[in-house]
């Protein structure tokens, strides 16, 4: 979508689902609407700039052809957002980006280009310092963005040094400016996604979520909260909201969470429904099941609109309220996803994943009684895994059965306390970005103490064909969703991963 008039910003989404992905990339992997990209945009038009995005990874654009469409657009400044699916998404991204910031440079030198991203906020210094943009942000943006706008408008020397959040170059020295506040009101700070400005029509959803009918479009995701209050070692969801923090008087141990009411939430919900007839929704918060209030807000107005919703969210184990399940389901619910991660209590103790194992049982009874399906997360190769360890994380997810499961390997993702302790360890991280991606054929997890990273990788795709292909679980979704899905499942199994380490 463009229009004649040079537009302030273009935001970017850049993208190679056949590099993250390989071979799943092409039909079954969702293609999940870029959530950061929207709330950038609703956030700066909100201030009053003309607000442009092009969807890279959506319109399957390669570097060349988006750089063709970024000078055509022209726009003031042009951000390339380095997002996910989830936060550890980002870091695998990054191919996708550089390479899109060097074809951009290549045929108009002269355009603006600045990076931003979780990844990019967890190493802003060395993000800038190795790739082909003008400027960085150390932050979640919001602020950082208009204030760059609001500079590159007034062209006065100077002005540069006023944007809260970047990093540049002064002079071919790297320089970096004090950090941005956090939104705090997010009503009133970002009043709608910019749902409008995306190609709506092109985001497919996850396999799983529609398992029984398989109708994967049309499809949106959305937040309605910030951040999250844990702090699995393993999980890099901080890196954007840190400086932040930091900045408003935080601990360094303290993480926000930030809510939109429940009033926006159905206001974002209405529109998707009524303008673009979305059914299957995700709740991209990375904890959505936590403040009962918040949950049960959101729940009552979407069952007060009568709407046939297929939804899914995170939830943990030990959030889970008695009657939460009922109400969530009566509102559409229809998957819970819950990261179990390990089998074994001494594994999870080791990585703060603060839970015992009845907890597990306790929650998937309660969720599976109210019809509400369940995706179980698991992780081979946390510090402590061993053989023994990792075969009891396959025998639970087996014993649980759940109606889908996601098996990935310990990555120390940039942003998270693993990567600071591999960094100070010594221990071998993957020499390219794209070696992150779980699904990548060079994709490298860390070794424990005990394994390397070879057998970590091998044991990962081995338990992803038993689950798979294990006739008790065949049997389950045959009964559930009919022999269609059970085909889907087969032939989803059916793909294997090229591995360079294994």
């Amino acid at each position: 979508m463009t229009s004649s008039r040079k537009p302030d910003l273009l935001l970017i989404n850049p993208g190679n689902r056949s590099q993250v992905y390989q071979t799943l990339g092409r039909s079954l992997a969702a293609i999940e609407p870029p959530v950061w990209i929207g709330i950038m945009a609703g956030f700066a038009r909100n201030k009053g700039f003309s607000i442009e995005i092009l969807d890279a990874n959506a319109e399957g654009l390669g570097p060349d052809e988006t750089a063709r469409r970024v000078s055509e657009i022209n726009p003031l400044l042009a951000a390339v957002i380095v997002y996910g699916h989830q936060p550890s998404a980002s870091t695998q991204n990054m191919p996708a980006a550089s390479a899109a910031c060097s074809a951009i440079k290549q045929r108009t030198p002269e355009m603006k280009i600045l990076l931003a991203g979780g990844h990019v906020a967890a190493l802003p210094e060395r993000t800038l310092r190795d790739e082909n943009a003008d400027f960085v942000c150390d932050g979640e943006c919001l602020y950082t963005l208009t204030d760059l706008i609001e500079a590159l408008k007034s062209d006065r020397p100077g002005d540069l040094g006023k944007v809260r959040g970047l990093w540049y170059r002064n002079n071919g020295v790297i320089d970096s400016n004090p950090p941005a506040p956090l939104v705090k009101n997010l009503d009133e700070g970002i009043p709608a996604m910019a749902w409008d400005l995306l190609p709506m029509n092109r985001y497919r959803a996850h396999n799983w979520h529609c398992f029984g009918h398989l109708k994967r479009e049309p499809y949106a995701a959305l937040y309605t909260t910030l951040g999250c209050p844990y702090r699995c070692s393993f999980c890099c969801i901080h890196a954007p909201f840190k400086s932040g923090e930091k900045l408003s008087g935080n601990r360094e141990d303290v993480n926000t969470y930030r809510y939109w009411s429940p009033q926006w939430v159905i206001t974002q919900i209405d529109l998707l429904v009524s303008r673009y007839g979305v059914r299957n929704i995700k709740i991209a918060d990375e904890m959505f099941v936590l403040n009962e209030k918040h949950v049960e807000g959101i729940c009552d107005l979407i069952i007060g609109r009568g709407y046939d919703l297929n939804l899914w969210a995170y939830a943990r184990v030990d959030t889970l309220r008695k009657g939460l399940c009922e109400k969530m389901k009566r509102a559409g619910m229809n998957w819970l996803a819950f990261g179990i991660e390990a089998g074994s209590s001494r594994v999870r103790d080791d990585v703060q994943k603060g839970f015992v194992q009845e907890d597990i049982f306790k929650a998937m009874r309660e969720v599976n009684a109210t019809g509400i399906h369940v995706i179980g997360n698991y992780i081979f190769g946390l510090p402590e895994d061993d053989l023994r360890s990792m075969q009891e994380t396959l025998d639970l997810a087996t014993e649980l059965n759940c109606e889908f499961a996601n098996f990935y390997c310990t990555m120390a993702y940039p942003g998270s306390d693993l990567y600071r302790q591999a960094l100070k360890e010594g221990w071998p991280l993957p020499k390219t970005w794209g070696g992150y991606s779980q699904h990548s054929e060079d994709m490298l997890p860390l070794p424990t103490k005990y394994l390397s990273s070879a057998e970590v990788v091998r044991f990962r795709d081995r338990a992803f064909q038993t689950y798979f292909k294990n006739p008790e679980y065949l049997e389950m979704i045959r009964r559930k969703f009919g022999p269609e899905t059970e085909t889907h499942i087969r032939e989803m199994a059916s793909h294997t991963l090229t591995r360079k380490f294994a």
